[in-house]
């Protein structure tokens, strides 16, 4: 009797962002890097890579149209994993990658993401390292450059430029951590 080996939460997040998302050009290529570049952190920061893994598959799933309730991706994202049956801390990864605290906050969503968990951890760090060193198209840039051309995408009046003031100095230091770690 061969046995039949379950599908890991990695796998299956793939199928679901590519259910989502597969269709849109860059936003899956991106998504496609920033999965890649976490296997490639998790192994080299002794970090669980289905969890990582997965959460990076799904980061950006918010953008979705069938799935966008709020109009802001990391909540949207977190909300629809809630509804499927997703584990909090894959959910609470989404929610609030990349800094999305901040944004969040001054969208007036805090409480809304308060239902997600906000682990700050490692983990946390890695899937916003990798999510910051890939850009549009799913080519590795450096954070400074990342951050860059998102404010230049998004314009001076977007919400991302309105917490620049919070959200740059924590992205900075969630790179240096984590550069930090893998220069040891």
């Amino acid at each position: 009797m061969t046995a039949v080996l379950a599908p890991t939460r990695a796998l299956l997040a793939r199928t679901v962002a590519e259910s989502l998302i597969g269709d849109s050009g860059n936003r899956w290529k991106h998504t496609a890097g920033v999965a890649q570049r976490a296997a490639e952190l998790a192994d080299r920061l002794d970090l669980d890579p289905d969890v990582l893994v997965a959460a990076a598959w799904l980061h950006d799933i918010g953008y979705a149209a069938p799935i966008a309730l709020t109009g802001f991706h990391p909540l949207d994202g977190a909300v629809h994993l809630s509804t499927e049956g997703w584990p909090a801390r894959i959910a609470g990864l989404v929610a609030f990658h990349s800094g999305a605290r901040f944004v969040g906050a001054a969208r007036g969503l805090a409480e809304q993401m308060a239902a997600f968990p906000d682990e700050r951890s490692l983990m946390a760090d890695a899937l916003t390292y990798a999510d910051q060193t890939v850009g549009p198209a799913g080519v590795r840039v450096d954070t400074e450059t990342r951050y860059a051309e998102m404010l230049h995408r998004q314009g001076p009046c977007s919400w991302n430029a309105k917490v620049g003031a919070d959200r740059r100095p924590h992205l900075r230091a969630i790179a240096a951590r984590v550069e930090h770690l893998l220069a040891v």
